[in-house]
Order: structure tokens, then sequence, then C-alpha cells
């Protein structure tokens, strides 16, 4: 294997965040030396909040877009915690508020809701979930403008389709809209891909870079963006898909992990005699699990001693010849988008909407 050429094995990512920890493990840069990507994280009840802010310089770096990155990672959705769900739309809420503030749109500009991907590929179904369930007024303004109370905003809604099944760009047909019904600006919702596991349908990513319809299962389309459309663009993604790469790397980590685990607690001379469930129990695998280089390699051999680039370099030369770098979604897949959609469209309508409060029941119970 050429290690030379790491860079081009990198398993793709749709998140700024984790795009930036790529260029971490590849550059051997510490975060603080990213020039160019400014990063701040803070902590909301039970909710992360990332937040990355790229200029010119960061882009060329991660090879994500100039703009504003806020990442929201909540283990809500897969717990079925309705209370943490609900904590986490409104979190939602409040940051893409936030987001149109600094865009520079009114509460009065006219909105128009986008909702990508495909009804048939459930994990591609996320945009059109989320805009079946979005208070949308502006046919109310048009037609009966005396009937609207104070607090509500123009909003349209559409679900364009993919090509694969319309034969149309997404992009044009958007264009086509914005051309005809003149909004003030656009909020696109997309699935995404992710190189972590532990991110599928539990991290939502808001952005004003705009976004590329499809990219959650690896069909990238044309844009859709300020460049592009003319106006403002918002995106929404939701990591729902990770390949097989980022499956057999993360499952070796756990792996190292594990032993690391084992052999700390056999050390500990209560622990020695205790069967391993009972040592460990319900347990949450960490950083501070993985044993050293040296442990590792004298149990693992050559995959022991790897570094992560190298590590997903090797297993990508393996897989991808065969035919076996899958897409793979979660089997609780149909009920993880149930809940996604509800969170989201409740955040996203408390959002745009003044007078809307985020709704704290409806949740999809599996």
């Amino acid at each position: 294997m050429n290690h030379d050429n790491k860079k081009s094995y990198s398993t793709r990512t749709d998140l700024a965040v984790e795009a930036k920890d790529m260029f971490v493990e590849e550059s051997a840069v510490e975060e603080k030396q990213l020039e160019g990507i400014n990063i701040k994280e803070t902590k909301q009840g039970n909710t992360t909040v990332s937040y990355v802010t790229i200029d010119q310089t960061g882009a060329e770096k991660i090879g994500k877009k100039p703009g504003e990155y806020i990442t929201i990672h909540t283990e809500s959705v897969k717990s079925q915690d309705s209370n943490e769900q609900n904590e986490t739309a409104n979190t939602f809420s409040q940051e893409l508020k936030a987001l149109l503030k600094k865009e520079g749109i009114s509460e009065n500009a006219t909105c128009l809701i986008v909702g990508l991907g495909n009804w048939n590929v459930t994990p591609d179904a996320l945009g059109p979930m989320v805009v079946e369930k979005v208070l949308v007024t502006s046919h109310l303004f048009s037609l009966h403008p005396e009937t609207v109370a104070e607090g509500y905003r123009p909003v349209s809604a559409i679900t364009p389709g993919v090509m694969g099944v319309t034969g149309i760009e997404t992009s044009d047909v958007i264009k086509g809209i914005i051309d005809k019904q003149s909004p003030d600006f656009v909020i696109a919702i997309d699935a995404l891909a992710s190189r972590s596991i532990e991110r599928v349908n539990a991290t939502i990513q808001l952005a004003n870079t705009g976004i590329h319809p499809g990219s959650g299962v690896g069909n990238k389309r044309k844009e859709l963006s300020k460049d592009t459309l003319g106006i403002p663009v918002i995106a929404i993604g939701v990591p729902t898909v990770v390949d097989a790469v980022t499956i057999t790397s993360d499952t070796i980590d756990y792996v190292f992990k594990h032993f690391g685990r084992e052999w700390k607690e056999k050390d500990r001379p209560s622990k020695r005699l205790a069967p391993a469930s009972m040592r460990f129990g319900e347990r949450t695998l960490s950083e501070d699990d993985l044993p050293s280089v040296e442990k590792r390699e004298a149990v693992f051999g050559m995959i022991g001693k790897l570094d992560e680039a190298e590590k997903r370099a090797l297993i990508t030369e393996v897989l991808t010849p065969i035919g076996h770098n899958l897409m793979v979604t979660p089997k609780e897949v149909d009920g993880y988008m149930k809940d996604m959609a509800h969170l989201i469209s409740s955040g996203l309508n408390a959002a745009i909407h003044q007078t809307i409060q985020v709704e704290s029941t409806g949740y999809y119970t599996r």
C-alpha cells in the first residue's frame, strides 16, 4: 500500500467538524494551529453544539466552502427520549434563529423550504419528511391576508425529487421556482454522510454555505447556494449513512479500546476475578481506553501501529476493488427518521414563525 498517498483514501464526510478532524489527523497539527478555521464548542444540557467558522484559507485546507457551520450533537433520537428531543428541538430553533439574524434575514422575509431527497429511499427521505410537517402560509398571505395573525411569515415548500426520478437537475427546479415566486431566502434540508458511526442520526448541521443535493447517498449534484440561486441559502443536514470503511475502522478502534479497558480493569486487584459482564455492564468506550501503540502492535501486529489515515487507507484499498465499500444505515432507520423529521420540523416552524413554540408531543414511538 502506498502510504504517501493517504489523502486520496480519506473517507468522505459532509460535516465540517469532521472535515476539520480529518485534516488534523492527516496533517498532524494541533487544532489551535488551524489557520483559517475558528472552532468553539458549548454544552447545553445533554446537547453539544460546535461552531466552525471557515475563511478562504481554511476552506482550501479541509475542502469545505467558507462560511458558518453549526453542529448539534444529541443522542435523544437514538435513545427515544422525548424530553431530550424537545430540548434539542429548542436548541436547534435558537441556533437557526441566530443564523438567520446573522445573515440579515428579517422576521418578515419570505421563505422557500426545499426538502431534498428521495421518498423511496428511507435514509434519503429526510427532506420530504420534514416538508410534510412544516407550516406553509404563502397561499394564506396571497388569498386571505386578513386571516393571518401577527408573528407569521410567508412560507412555501417544495419536494423537487431527485434527478434519477424526475430527469431534471434539482437546482434547475429550485431556480425556476425562485424566478417565479421571488422568495427572500431558501432553507434546504437533506440527508448527509458521516465518517463516524456515532454521528449517524445523532447530529444536525446548519450552514449558511448552501448544500449539494444527494450527498448523503454519494450522488452529489449541482449545489444550491447563494452563488447559484442569487439569494441566501441555509442548509440543514443530518448524517443518515456511513460507508463500510468507516464501520470497519470504527470497529477496529472499539476492539482496541475494549482490550485497553480490560487491561486497565484487570490491573485493579478488586476487579481481577469479576466476569467481564459485571465489570463493564452498560459501558461507553472512550479515547482514554485506547492502549499504547506498543501494546496494540504486540497484539494486533501491523494494524495496531497504523494511524487513523493509514488504517482507513488500508481498508479502502481492500474493500473498493471487490465492491464491498457499501453505504450503510442502521436497521432502526425508519423510526429514527420519523423522530428526526419531527424534531427538525418542530424547531424549524418555531424559528421562522415568531408566535410558534416547539412542539413537545407527537414523537414517533417504536
